[in-house]
């Protein structure tokens, strides 16, 4: 018998969902500003900057400076959405974003755009594999990775009206739309398919993935359960203890190093749990990101609907 034939879904850069809700909101509050760091294009900011040249604060290739300033913004009353591409403003700028945001408790929207490996052929330098780890390690930092448009417009909505530090890692390699309309809700998962086999922990780009996995599996009798992980800090404990009571074992997806991210929060929140299951990891395993598309990076490190699958019958069938 052949294979069941399924459509190939429309796919979308959630930076233009960014940055469309963005302006919406500026439109109905003027404390919104947008800071950034030579990126008004990368970032998607030149709507923003022609509407609101007076909001539009373009500080140079200063990632320290702009995380300052945003600091400085939020303090006075702003609502500052500070801007640059993830690898720069999280790399270069991490002692800002823990003494000037973070300890602080400025509250700043720190807009990671084009993180995971986005920038594909700019190779190792450009890829922002790194940040969900060393952000992980700040304390009082929230830290979102929509799955799709529209979570990224309910999250920009949700943190412009949080007034707490926050960072927001915003997709740039195209991705289908998988959530609905459901909202976005801080600190909370969402069971975007159910399973009893095996539950998958999916967080950013590797959402749609893992539901496509999620199908194909059921092709095989195996029943796997599919959670957005959107919030990274704070962790939803309780899906992830509920999956670990009502399923035998859990895979974790993340584009991005397991060496402090997703993969990791989840192993320590089951190790330390009663009920206690085998777990797969799937994300970068402490190595330096090559140079190739995107798509070819994922397939390299094994982040496709196949190897997500792969992982999760593996582990039914252990």
């Amino acid at each position: 018998m052949s294979a069941p034939v399924r459509s190939v879904p429309e796919t979308f850069d959630c930076r233009v969902a960014f940055a469309e809700e963005l302006i919406a909101l500026a439109r109905t509050d003027d404390r919104i500003v947008a800071v950034c760091n030579d990126s008004v294009g990368s970032s998607n900011l030149v709507g923003f900057a022609a509407e609101f040249p007076d909001r539009m604060i373009n500080v140079g290739i200063a990632e320290q400076d702009m995380v300052g300033v945003g600091a400085g913004l939020a303090l006075s009353g702003y609502v500052p959405f500070v801007c640059g591409a993830s690898p720069f403003l999280t790399g270069r700028a991490l002692e800002q974003i823990k003494a000037d945001v973070a300890y602080s408790q400025s509250p700043v929207v720190l807009c990671g755009m084009s993180p995971g490996m986005a920038y594909g052929e700019l190779g190792p330098t450009h890829h922002s594999i790194e940040d969900l780890s060393w952000l992980r390690a700040i304390a009082g930092l929230g830290i979102v990775v929509p799955a799709d448009p529209n979570e990224t417009r309910s999250a920009v909505r949700w943190a412009a009206a949080a007034a707490t530090p926050v960072f927001l890692r915003v997709g740039r390699f195209k991705i289908p739309a998988v959530t609905g309309e459901r909202p976005f809700t801080f600190g909370r998962a969402t069971a975007l398919r159910d399973g009893s086999d095996v539950t998958v922990v999916a967080t950013g780009t590797m959402v749609s993935r893992a539901l496509q996995a999620a199908e194909e599996a059921a092709d095989q009798g195996v029943s796997i359960r599919v959670l957005n992980m959107s919030t990274i800090a704070p962790l939803d404990e309780e899906a992830i203890l509920r999956a670990a009571r009502e399923t035998r074992a859990i895979v974790t997806a993340e584009e991005a190093t397991t060496t402090g991210g997703l993969g990791a929060a989840v192993a320590a929140v089951v190790v330390t749990s009663p009920t206690r299951v085998p777990m797969r990891m799937l994300g970068i395993h402490r190595e330096f990101a090559p140079t190739g598309s995107t798509a070819y990076l994922l397939e390299h490190f094994g982040l496709t609907a196949t190897d997500i699958r792969a992982a999760a019958i593996g582990l039914a069938h252990a």
